[in-house]
């Protein structure tokens, strides 16, 4: 029953500790900042009545040491510390762009490109319809072309990042291929 962290993200978590003071008995002094760089460190006053708080705007990948110090005027408590590491941070593609579209291919790019993606599938099939193809794509790429398409066909593109961590995070556009050639 001491201080620990719930609710952990790439840029929060939430901090909850036992009942040691109230409203009347004192207020908490909370100390945070990364373990790598203690001169970082920033302190927060909390009200006694409070048992949980959640810190927020904190650096990705990050192991952050959390001291809470009870500043009671009825009794002396030992400060709580607890170590924390931040998640990484999973962002989506936020931008999938088609070009050079043809009758038979196109070319799809995606940004930003990502340390933390191993790498990205490519899924596409005409609409409508549920005829699906996917690419796996190197997570150090970020376009592919996309081919043996038929003409003058609306696709369904979904560019999936799919992190180190195993999650996938995805970001889907619409492309249509060009009418074919007489004679095609």
């Amino acid at each position: 029953n001491r201080l620990h962290a719930t609710d952990i993200t790439s840029s929060s978590f939430r901090l909850t500790w036992p009942k040691l003071l109230s409203q009347d008995t004192g207020y908490y002094s909370l100390e945070y900042g990364p373990a790598a760089d203690p001169a970082r460190k920033r302190t927060q006053q909390v009200s006694g009545a409070h048992t949980s708080l959640v810190l927020s705007a904190l650096a990705p990948e990050t192991t952050y040491e959390v001291a809470l110090i009870p500043e009671s005027n009825v009794h002396y408590f030992p400060p709580q510390t607890t170590r924390v590491t931040t998640l990484a941070e999973e962002i989506s593609p936020v931008q999938v762009l088609i070009s050079e579209s043809g009758p038979h291919s196109f070319h799809v790019s995606w940004a930003p490109v990502l340390d933390s993606v191993a790498s990205y599938q490519v899924l596409y099939g005409p609409l409508p319809g549920n005829s699906v193809k996917v690419l796996d794509v190197d997570g150090r790429h970020n376009s592919t072309v996309v081919e043996h398409l038929a003409p003058n066909t609306t696709y369904l593109v979904t560019v999936t990042a799919v992190y180190r961590s195993g999650k996938k995070k995805s970001l889907s556009a619409k492309a249509c291929t060009q009418e074919g050639e007489r004679g095609e």
